[in-house]
Protein backbone atom coordinates (compact mmCIF):
# COMPACT_ATOMS: atom_id res chain seq x y z
CA UNK A 1 0.00 0.00 0.00
CA UNK A 2 1.23 3.49 -0.80
CA UNK A 3 1.88 5.65 2.27
CA UNK A 4 -0.57 8.58 2.53
CA UNK A 5 2.13 11.31 2.42
CA UNK A 6 3.52 9.71 -0.76
CA UNK A 7 0.01 9.68 -2.23
CA UNK A 8 -0.30 13.43 -1.75
CA UNK A 9 3.16 14.02 -3.23
CA UNK A 10 2.41 11.75 -6.19
CA UNK A 11 -0.90 13.55 -6.68
CA UNK A 12 0.96 16.85 -6.91
CA UNK A 13 3.30 15.42 -9.53
CA UNK A 14 0.30 13.98 -11.37
CA UNK A 15 -1.18 17.46 -11.56
CA UNK A 16 2.05 18.84 -12.99
CA UNK A 17 2.32 16.02 -15.53
CA UNK A 18 -1.26 16.39 -16.78
CA UNK A 19 -1.23 20.17 -16.72
CA UNK A 20 -4.56 20.23 -14.88
CA UNK A 21 -5.59 20.99 -11.34
CA UNK A 22 -7.79 18.90 -9.09
CA UNK A 23 -10.81 20.74 -7.71
CA UNK A 24 -10.24 18.78 -4.48
CA UNK A 25 -7.45 16.36 -3.58
CA UNK A 26 -7.93 12.91 -5.14
CA UNK A 27 -9.80 10.43 -2.95
CA UNK A 28 -8.32 7.05 -2.08
CA UNK A 29 -10.97 4.48 -3.04
CA UNK A 30 -9.03 1.32 -2.23
CA UNK A 31 -5.65 -0.25 -1.52
CA UNK A 32 -4.78 -3.66 -2.89
CA UNK A 33 -1.37 -5.17 -2.07
CA UNK A 34 1.13 -2.91 -3.89
CA UNK A 35 -1.43 -0.73 -5.72
CA UNK A 36 -3.93 1.93 -4.69
CA UNK A 37 -6.96 3.31 -6.55
CA UNK A 38 -8.03 6.97 -6.57
CA UNK A 39 -10.70 9.19 -8.04
CA UNK A 40 -10.84 12.93 -8.48
CA UNK A 41 -11.76 15.82 -10.73
CA UNK A 42 -9.00 17.45 -12.78
CA UNK A 43 -10.17 20.71 -14.32
CA UNK A 44 -13.68 19.82 -15.44
CA UNK A 45 -12.81 16.16 -16.08
CA UNK A 46 -13.35 13.22 -13.79
CA UNK A 47 -10.28 10.96 -13.54
CA UNK A 48 -9.76 7.62 -11.82
CA UNK A 49 -6.46 5.82 -11.57
CA UNK A 50 -4.44 3.01 -10.05
CA UNK A 51 -0.89 3.77 -8.96
CA UNK A 52 2.13 2.19 -7.31
CA UNK A 53 5.60 3.11 -6.09
CA UNK A 54 8.61 0.99 -7.03
CA UNK A 55 9.78 -1.65 -4.58
CA UNK A 56 13.35 -1.33 -5.85
CA UNK A 57 15.25 1.45 -7.63
CA UNK A 58 18.73 1.52 -9.12
CA UNK A 59 21.04 3.29 -8.71
CA UNK A 60 20.11 3.48 -5.05
CA UNK A 61 21.81 6.80 -4.28
CA UNK A 62 20.46 8.69 -7.28
CA UNK A 63 18.67 11.92 -6.25
CA UNK A 64 15.11 11.83 -7.59
CA UNK A 65 11.67 13.26 -6.94
CA UNK A 66 8.61 11.01 -6.47
CA UNK A 67 8.73 7.85 -8.61
CA UNK A 68 5.56 6.01 -9.61
CA UNK A 69 3.56 4.25 -12.29
CA UNK A 70 -0.11 4.91 -12.87
CA UNK A 71 -2.92 3.68 -15.07
CA UNK A 72 -5.66 6.31 -15.63
CA UNK A 73 -9.24 6.46 -16.88
CA UNK A 74 -10.58 9.74 -18.26
CA UNK A 75 -14.30 9.25 -19.08
CA UNK A 76 -14.64 12.73 -20.63
CA UNK A 77 -11.90 11.88 -23.14
CA UNK A 78 -13.10 8.27 -23.49
CA UNK A 79 -9.59 7.20 -22.48
CA UNK A 80 -9.32 3.98 -20.48
CA UNK A 81 -6.13 2.38 -19.21
CA UNK A 82 -3.58 5.14 -20.01
CA UNK A 83 -0.20 4.07 -18.66
CA UNK A 84 2.17 6.75 -17.38
CA UNK A 85 5.63 6.32 -15.88
CA UNK A 86 7.01 9.11 -13.67
CA UNK A 87 10.74 8.56 -12.97
CA UNK A 88 11.40 11.45 -10.59
CA UNK A 89 13.70 13.20 -13.08
CA UNK A 90 13.70 14.57 -16.63
CA UNK A 91 14.52 12.05 -19.33
CA UNK A 92 17.39 12.50 -21.75
CA UNK A 93 16.05 14.36 -24.79
CA UNK A 94 14.97 11.99 -27.56
CA UNK A 95 15.39 8.90 -25.37
CA UNK A 96 12.95 6.04 -25.02
CA UNK A 97 12.00 3.97 -21.98
CA UNK A 98 11.82 0.20 -21.85
CA UNK A 99 9.26 -1.63 -19.73
CA UNK A 100 9.90 -5.32 -19.15
CA UNK A 101 7.27 -7.72 -17.82
CA UNK A 102 8.62 -11.27 -17.76
CA UNK A 103 10.06 -11.82 -21.24
CA UNK A 104 7.90 -9.13 -22.87
CA UNK A 105 9.39 -5.70 -23.57
CA UNK A 106 7.57 -2.50 -24.46
CA UNK A 107 9.02 0.79 -25.69
CA UNK A 108 7.60 4.08 -24.41
CA UNK A 109 8.22 7.63 -25.59
CA UNK A 110 9.38 10.29 -23.15
CA UNK A 111 8.16 13.79 -22.46
CA UNK A 112 9.65 16.49 -20.24
CA UNK A 113 7.33 19.30 -19.13
CA UNK A 114 7.46 21.79 -16.27
CA UNK A 115 10.70 20.26 -14.98
CA UNK A 116 9.24 16.74 -14.76
CA UNK A 117 9.70 13.67 -16.93
CA UNK A 118 7.10 11.10 -17.95
CA UNK A 119 6.90 8.15 -20.32
CA UNK A 120 3.89 6.97 -22.29
CA UNK A 121 2.88 4.21 -24.71
CA UNK A 122 2.28 5.79 -28.10
CA UNK A 123 0.08 3.16 -29.74
CA UNK A 124 -3.30 2.28 -28.14
CA UNK A 125 -3.06 -1.38 -29.20
CA UNK A 126 0.41 -1.70 -27.61
CA UNK A 127 -0.90 0.01 -24.49
CA UNK A 128 -3.70 -2.58 -24.18
CA UNK A 129 -1.13 -5.34 -24.75
CA UNK A 130 1.17 -3.89 -22.08
CA UNK A 131 -1.68 -3.51 -19.60
CA UNK A 132 -2.75 -7.15 -20.18
CA UNK A 133 0.85 -8.27 -19.57
CA UNK A 134 0.96 -6.18 -16.39
CA UNK A 135 -2.23 -7.81 -15.08
CA UNK A 136 -0.77 -11.29 -15.70
CA UNK A 137 2.77 -10.51 -14.53
CA UNK A 138 4.43 -10.47 -11.12
CA UNK A 139 6.59 -7.38 -11.65
CA UNK A 140 7.50 -4.71 -14.18
CA UNK A 141 10.92 -3.13 -14.54
CA UNK A 142 11.18 0.33 -16.10
CA UNK A 143 14.54 1.35 -17.59
CA UNK A 144 15.22 4.96 -18.56
CA UNK A 145 18.03 7.48 -18.93
CA UNK A 146 18.16 10.87 -17.22
CA UNK A 147 19.36 14.09 -18.82
CA UNK A 148 22.61 13.54 -16.90
CA UNK A 149 23.11 10.16 -18.60
CA UNK A 150 22.24 8.04 -15.56
CA UNK A 151 20.43 4.81 -16.45
CA UNK A 152 17.77 3.87 -13.92
CA UNK A 153 15.94 0.60 -13.25
CA UNK A 154 12.72 0.80 -11.23
CA UNK A 155 10.92 -2.42 -10.33
CA UNK A 156 7.26 -2.45 -9.34
CA UNK A 157 5.31 -5.39 -7.92
CA UNK A 158 2.10 -5.98 -9.84
CA UNK A 159 0.18 -7.67 -7.02
CA UNK A 160 -3.17 -5.92 -6.55
CA UNK A 161 -3.10 -4.13 -9.92
CA UNK A 162 -6.18 -5.93 -11.29
CA UNK A 163 -8.20 -5.12 -8.17
CA UNK A 164 -7.08 -1.46 -8.15
CA UNK A 165 -7.92 -1.12 -11.86
CA UNK A 166 -11.32 -2.70 -11.32
CA UNK A 167 -12.07 -0.22 -8.52
CA UNK A 168 -10.84 2.75 -10.61
CA UNK A 169 -12.80 1.59 -13.69
CA UNK A 170 -15.98 1.24 -11.63
CA UNK A 171 -15.52 4.67 -10.01
CA UNK A 172 -15.34 6.30 -13.44
CA UNK A 173 -17.98 4.07 -15.02
CA UNK A 174 -15.58 2.58 -17.54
Amino acid sequence: MIAYKHVLLAGAFFLAATGTAFADPPTLIGSFKDWSAFQGVAGSNRVCYAMAKPGATLPKKSKRDAIYIMVSDWPGRKAKGEIEIVPGYQYKDGSTVTAQIGKEKFELFTRNEAGEGSAWVEDAAKERQMLAAMEKGARITIMGTSQHGTTTHDTYALGGLSEALSKANAACGM
